[in-house]
Parts: structure tokens; C-alpha cells; sequence
């Protein structure tokens, strides 16, 4: 019986341990990614050498475990409606896998430890942005209540590391963070508009917001205009530099 019981708290653990990897996106790295290129052109571009290996790990680190936070809180407030969309009803808290307190713990767990490592690692300066940055990341599925483009919300916070890179090796921002800045949020609001297409008709009967239902039938030109703006940023931050 003993043995039993053992067996079965560990498919437990096993099975607990398997629903946080995908609460936390951990087994779909593309979202850290879409995160950590732009963090890191900014580390580069702010530096007048080579960032230091420091630096990279602990950005790095920093975007794992921001952008994983940012799927848990995400998950916790729109279960009850990722329940309704096929692309979504499988995650951990839409299925019952993972009860909305186990998800606080992860939540709370990943946002302790990305403020220990900026308190530790960072200027105060950039310690200071990590403040608005954990907002907007915290907030952003709320956005999808109430306003039409809330793409452009996640421009915001997926575009924050370059504004944090730039205050850590300069101590401001300056003329280049600011136009990469704006750059990368172009870049964010036309893959995420291309990704809202997936979801649009799930988002128009459960009556969510996103740039896809929004911008309608001229949807792919408001793409193209995005992509071109962030292409043409780019050009115009290298002529600069």
C-alpha cells in the first residue's frame, strides 16, 4: 500500500510539475523570444562596445521570468473565457488542471524572483522602470474588456526592455532608445494583429476586444503600414548610428 501511495504522489507531482511548464509557456519558448531579441538590440545598441556577459544573462533571465509571470497572470484572468476558444481551452486553469491559488504561487514565486535579481544586478534608475513595466504586464489582459486595440497595450510592455537596457548602460534613454522603442512597438503590433486573426471570430462572440476585429476588413493593410513603419524606424536608427 505504502508503495502505492508513493506512486501516486509522484504522477501527482509529475503531473502538477507538467501544468506549471505550460502555465508558464515554458514549453513555447517563441513568447520569450519575441521578448528577448528586442531587449537585447537594446543592450547592444546602448552599449558602446560589447555589453558585458552580465549584463545579457541577467536581461536575460529577466525576460524569462517576466514574460513567464505575464502568461500566468494572463491565464488567471481570461480562464473563464479561454474556456471558449479551441486554441485555449487546454491551458492548465480553462481545463482544471491547476487550481487559480496554485497559480498565485507561480505568479508570486516568478515576480519575487525578477525583482530580487533587478534589486540586486541594476541601477536604481532602471530598477525605477521595472515598476510601470510590471504594470502594463500585470494589466494587460484586463485591456481586452474595454479597449479596441489592445495590441498596442502589449506593444508597450513588450517593448519595455529597450527603454531598461538603454537607462542601465547610459543612465537615460536618449534619441535612439526612444525611436527603437517605438519601433519594436510597430514590429509587436503587427505580429500580434497577424496572431489576433486566429482568434477573431472566438474574440466577436465572447465579446473581446483586438486589433484584428477592429481594424476589419483593412486589417492586412494596417499590417503592412506597421511592418513598413518598423522597417523604416530601423533604416533611420542606422543612418544615426
Amino acid at each position: 500500500m505504502q508503495n502505492v501511495s508513493h506512486v501516486n504522489d509522484v504522477n501527482l507531482i509529475v503531473y502538477m510539475f507538467r501544468a506549471i511548464i505550460q502555465l508558464t509557456r515554458i514549453d513555447k519558448p517563441i513568447g520569450t523570444l519575441l521578448l528577448l531579441w528586442p531587449t537585447l538590440c537594446g543592450l547592444f545598441l546602448a552599449s558602446t562596445h560589447n555589453p558585458s556577459w552580465r549584463l545579457i544573462v541577467v536581461f536575460s533571465i529577466g525576460v524569462f521570468l517576466t514574460r513567464s509571470a505575464g502568461c500566468v497572470i494572463n491565464d488567471i484572468f481570461d480562464q473563464k473565457y479561454d474556456k471558449h476558444v479551441a486554441r485555449t481551452k487546454t491551458r492548465p486553469l480553462a481545463s482544471g488542471q491547476l487550481t487559480t491559488n496554485v497559480a498565485l504561487i507561480v505568479f508570486f514565486i516568478l515576480i519575487v524572483s525578477a525583482f530580487i535579481l533587478a534589486v540586486t544586478t541594476l541601477r536604481l534608475n532602471t530598477i525605477f522602470l521595472t515598476i510601470p513595466a510590471l504594470i502594463i504586464f500585470v494589466t494587460y489582459p484586463l485591456m481586452k474588456r474595454f479597449f479596441s486595440i489592445p495590441q498596442a497595450y502589449l506593444a508597450i510592455a513588450f517593448s519595455m526592455g529597450i527603454l531598461m537596457a538603454f537607462m542601465e548602460l547610459q543612465n537615460h534613454i536618449g534619441m535612439t532608445g526612444w525611436l527603437l522603442f517605438i519601433a519594436n512597438m510597430f514590429w509587436v503590433l503587427g505580429y500580434d494583429t497577424i496572431y489576433a486573426l486566429e482568434d477573431a471570430e472566438y474574440d466577436k462572440n465572447i465579446a473581446i476586444h483586438s486589433s484584428a476585429l477592429t481594424f476589419k476588413e483593412y486589417v492586412v493593410h494596417y499590417i503592412a503600414l506597421f511592418y513598413l513603419a518598423f522597417l523604416g524606424l530601423l533604416i533611420y536608427i542606422g543612418i544615426l548610428l
